[in-house]
């Protein structure tokens, strides 16, 4: 790992963990290079990085000052909620609400390219951190890949790992975003009031032959996890989901 990543990283954690507070700021340059025996180039190119991800503010002459604990997270990779959670320093947690083989939604059999009354697996589980509800998770896969999981004890892990056991790996996604209202099953599980704004994510993964296997309708209580945009270069990634302490 190149030295400024190791140390955004750990700025970073220390950011997450509360050690660095909001408001306040960061060693100094000058700091950082004696603490990690590098040149202030380097510890410039880890300051931009935590800068371009919001966690940091200042420059120009100005210190660095944290500026905010929500750590993004790139969708360009199949990096779980579970992973996600315990990278940003928050404890995950699920609930598989049903898992069940039947004939899929409309919606999900039209992403999945299904037949009408062709079967698929769907799964509904609500996500947790730090034992608080914050999104319900609907996915659907097509039966030849979705009956691994029929067994599988989906509350103990991902449920991108159990598939990875069975040669399942995804490797492309789609993802569209939009705003929704909380209908009942949302409203009743996430503790809100019904019609509740949620911020919703439609996914639409495959398999590096191009086979589709998942499509996942994902809500998301919208005072605790936000996503960002980030145009910069091709080799940035675009898109981050952050998790948003309502504490700060």
């Amino acid at each position: 790992m190149a030295l400024h990543h190791e140390i955004a990283d750990g700025l970073r954690s220390r950011i997450v963990a509360g050690e660095l507070e909001v408001g306040r700021p960061l060693p100094s340059e000058a700091r950082l290079c004696a603490e990690y025996g590098t040149s202030r180039g380097t510890v410039r190119q880890a300051l931009a990085a935590l800068r371009a991800e919001g966690l940091i503010g200042g420059g120009r002459g100005a210190p660095p000052v944290v500026r905010s604990r929500r750590l993004p997270q790139s969708f360009d990779t199949f990096l779980s909620f579970t992973r996600w959670a315990q990278q940003a320093g928050r404890v995950p947690g699920q609930q598989t609400i049903e898992i069940r083989r039947g004939v899929p939604t409309p919606a999900a059999a039209d992403a999945l390219g299904l037949e009408p009354a062709e079967h698929a697996v769907e799964l509904l589980r609500l996500r947790y951190l730090d034992g608080e509800a914050a999104m319900l998770e609907r996915t659907t896969f097509p039966l030849a890949y979705g009956r691994v999981l029929l067994a599988a004890d989906l509350d103990a892990g991902s449920v991108y790992a159990t598939l990875a056991e069975a040669g399942i790996v995804p490797t492309d996604a789609t993802h569209v975003f939009d705003a929704v209202a909380a209908d009942g099953d949302d409203a009743e599980l996430l503790g809100l009031d019904l019609g509740a704004p949620l911020l919703r994510e439609r996914r639409q993964s495959s398999l590096a032959d191009g086979e589709l296997v998942e499509y996942s309708d994902d809500r998301y209580r919208p005072d605790l996890v936000s996503f960002t945009v980030v145009n910069a270069q091709a080799a940035q990634p675009a898109l981050t989901r952050t998790w948003s302490p309502r504490a700060v």
